[in-house]
């Protein structure tokens, strides 16, 4: 029998998550650049998300015009070498259009989370769900009858 030993994530594999997470956070889109590699894959891309690091910055943009206070709150980062889960929280103020919204003034938490695989210390895929659904009803956005 094999047995495989298990190693904890590096110190820049976790800098470059929690990188990932304070570009959202700290609106500083070129810290995308340091996180991911050149070509990281964002599964699946947002609504007319380019592939790539490019891609993801019109988006961060969007994101930042509906929510100016948004943060990403990181609860958990689970892994080893390669490999990482992260339990997340956006939160923000509705504030501007979102998903064809208008500003609603209130707050939303939305859960994040996102499985990473990372290579020489960078993400090259980021597989993610998010709860719109759950901001939808945040933000008074759902039918009645739901």
């Amino acid at each position: 029998m094999t047995t495989t030993s298990w190693q904890p994530l590096s110190a820049a594999e976790l800098q470059a998550i929690e990188s990932f997470y304070q570009a959202f956070s700290n609106n500083q889109p070129d810290l995308i650049n340091q996180a991911v590699s050149p070509t990281w894959q964002d599964i699946p891309l947002g609504p007319g998300q380019e592939p790539g690091p490019e891609g993801i910055k019109p988006l961060m943009a969007q994101l930042r015009r509906a929510f100016p206070d948004l943060t990403i709150v990181i609860h958990e980062i689970i892994g080893s070498v390669g490999r990482a889960a992260v339990r997340a929280e956006i939160r923000g103020t509705h504030q501007g259009e979102w998903f064809g919204i208008a500003a609603t003034n209130r707050p939303i938490r939305v859960p994040l989370h996102e499985f990473h695989h990372l290579e020489n210390s960078r993400i090259t895929h980021t597989w993610h769900l998010e709860d719109w659904f759950g901001m939808f009803h945040q933000l008074g956005a759902l039918p009645p009858s739901l």
